[in-house]
C-alpha cells in the first residue's frame, strides 16, 4: 500500500463575544482533512495526517524520511510552520530548511501536490508566499507576490483543456467552487484545467519526479458540498495520486 503524508488543513478560532456591558470567550480546534484522507484511504493509500500544529515539529527534516512516503501534500498550511521550528523561532537554533527538503524529494523521485487555500501559494495577504522558498522550483505554476485569493460568491465552474490520465473516470460535469487561489502558467508544464481563464489543475516533473498544484479547497468554503459529495471527488484525488506515484 502506498504512503502518503498530508501536512496542514487545520485551525483555532478564538472568539470573543459581547453581551452588553459583559463579554466572554469561545475557542474551538477544527480540522477540513477528513473527506481527503476518506478518499485516498479508500483508494488504495495509508495517510499520515498532520494538523498544522503538529507539522511544526513532526514534518519530516531530511530527505530520507520523506522517502517513507510515497507522495506528500500540503494543503492549507503556510511555509512559516515548515520554516519556523520552535528550537529556531524560540532559541536561535538553525535547522533544516523543510521548503528545500520538499524540492529535493521531488527532484529525487518524490510525489508532491498542493491544495489550494488560505494559507498556501501566496496566501491571504501573501503569507503563505511559497513562491519566495525552494517549494516554487518545484511547483507547475508560479506563485504571485501578492494575495492571490479569488472569492467568488456566485460560484465559478473550471473548465477542463484536455484529456490526462489524472482524470480518467472523473465525469466531465465539474461543480462550481466559491473561490481558488489566483497563479500564473509557466512554460513547459501542464495546464489540464483553468477556472476563470488561471491554472486550476496544473502537473509538472522536476528531475525524477513529478508535482501538482490544484488550486481550489480540497473541503469547504471554497470547495462547497457539491463538490465534496460530488461523484468525482473521490475518483479526482485517486487519479491524481496513482498518476503521480506512478513508475516512470
Amino acid at each position: 500500500m502506498k504512503q502518503v503524508l498530508l501536512a496542514g488543513e487545520s485551525w483555532t478560532s478564538y472568539t470573543t463575544h459581547v453581551k452588553g456591558f459583559d463579554p466572554f470567550y469561545t475557542s474551538v480546534y477544527e480540522e477540513g482533512a477528513q473527506t481527503l484522507i476518506d478518499a485516498l484511504n479508500g483508494s488504495g493509500y495509508n495517510v499520515t495526517y498532520l494538523p498544522n500544529h503538529r507539522a511544526i515539529t513532526e514534518f519530516p527534516f531530511t530527505v530520507d524520511e520523506m522517502n517513507q512516503y510515497d507522495l506528500v501534500i500540503l494543503s492549507d498550511i503556510g511555509s512559516n510552520t515548515l520554516l519556523l521550528h520552535p528550537d529556531t523561532f524560540n532559541r536561535s537554533q538553525r535547522k533544516p530548511n523543510r521548503c528545500q527538503t520538499i524540492r529535493d524529494y521531488v527532484r529525487g523521485g518524490g510525489a508532491f501536490m498542493m491544495v489550494g487555500g488560505y494559507m498556501v501559494f501566496s496566501g491571504v495577504d501573501a503569507k503563505a508566499k511559497y513562491g519566495r522558498t525552494a517549494v516554487q522550483d518545484v511547483l507547475p505554476v508560479r506563485c504571485l507576490d501578492y494575495d492571490d485569493l479569488m472569492e467568488h460568491p456566485e460560484g465559478v465552474t473550471p473548465v477542463v483543456l484536455h484529456d490526462h490520465p489524472a482524470l480518467k473516470g472523473v465525469p466531465g460535469d465539474w461543480p462550481f467552487f466559491l473561490g481558488y487561489n489566483r497563479t500564473l502558467p509557466i512554460a513547459g508544464m501542464d495546464i489540464v484545467m483553468t477556472i476563470e481563464g488561471d491554472p486550476f489543475l496544473a502537473f509538472g516533473e522536476f528531475g525524477k519526479g513529478r508535482s501538482c498544484a490544484f488550486m481550489s479547497d480540497c473541503a469547504p468554503h471554497w470547495g462547497p458540498p457539491e463538490f465534496v459529495n460530488w461523484e468525482g471527488y473521490v475518483p479526482l484525488w485517486k487519479g491524481i495520486a496513482d498518476y503521480l506515484t506512478a513508475k516512470r
